[in-house]
């Protein structure tokens, strides 16, 4: 039994408000691309436990602090569940913004969901899965939607970037979420993310935003020079994907920038 994990990119990431209970509501459009890690789970022998593996391009998180094994413990204190063998092999990048943790729990659950028959339905899944993590709902969808509330509220954003070529990119350094939060002023931006995206793709440059660039650059300024490089190669549009570190570049043609960015994680695409 085994299913694929995608990650995400953020087009456009505004935080707009700060909540009484520390949390900031967003908006920001999530968007899948191909990235895509590997999970597998067959049944443990009957004098076994549930266990976890992780093999990839990612450090090894402690089995109990894995995304994947609390989604199986969400599950199993709500149905009894059997014992199980899981493997997780890791392409996404952690620390990324990609949301690579985020999927493999959103498709564990499914992934327990369908091959254990256990009946819950796509909205209860969608409740719990936000118990994990705010943007792992996303995932259960899976297709180009406009997020808002704390990342978890969505509604339907007509947009297709079929044809274009996507770069990834991201660096060793990895930023802390928190601190990035706490270095923002949240703003309402006078035009929705969801309408700037309507627009052509080559005026994203000058008007679709990601709030968490400004402290990202400043402190990681490596982070900044890999944005600037993709429009120096012929980007339309460059940006960093959620709270960083990776940055992403669409392209109208085919590009293979490789070379110019050998000593860190490399991934494109035509999407």
């Amino acid at each position: 039994m085994i299913c694929f994990p995608t990650a995400k990119i953020n087009l456009g990431l505004r935080v707009t408000a700060r909540r009484p209970d520390g949390f900031h509501t967003i908006e920001t459009v999530f968007y899948p691309i191909g990235l895509k890690d590997a999970l597998d789970m067959v049944p443990a022998p009957e004098t076994a436990s549930y266990s976890l593996t992780v093999t990839g391009t990612q450090d090894v998180i402690e089995q109990e602090a894995n995304l994947v094994t609390k989604a199986y413990r969400l599950l199993a204190s709500i149905r009894p569940l059997p014992p199980l063998d899981v493997h997780l092999h890791k392409a996404i990048p952690s620390g990324a913004g990609l949301g690579g943790g985020s999927s493999d729990a959103a498709f564990m659950l499914d992934l327990l969901n369908d091959n254990l028959q256990l009946g819950f339905s796509k909205e209860r899944l969608l409740e719990l899965a936000v118990q994990l993590g705010a943007d792992c709902p996303f995932f259960l969808i899976n297709k180009p939607l406009y997020a808002t509330g704390i990342g978890s509220t969505f509604s339907e954003c007509p947009l297709s970037l079929s044809g274009y070529h996507l770069v990834v990119v991201k660096p060793s350094v990895s930023i802390p979420t928190a601190a990035a939060y706490k270095a923002i002023k949240p703003e309402i931006p006078a035009i929705s993310v969801k309408d700037l995206v309507q627009t052509p793709v080559r005026d994203w440059k000058d008007n679709l935003v990601n709030d968490f660039e400004s402290y990202a650059f400043s402190q990681y300024p490596i982070i900044g020079n890999i944005k600037q490089r993709l429009y120096q190669e012929g980007a339309l549009y460059a940006s960093m994907t959620g709270s960083g570190s990776a940055v992403y570049g669409l392209f109208e043609k085919a590009v293979d920038l490789s070379s110019a960015f050998e000593s860190m994680f490399y991934w494109s695409e035509q999407l």
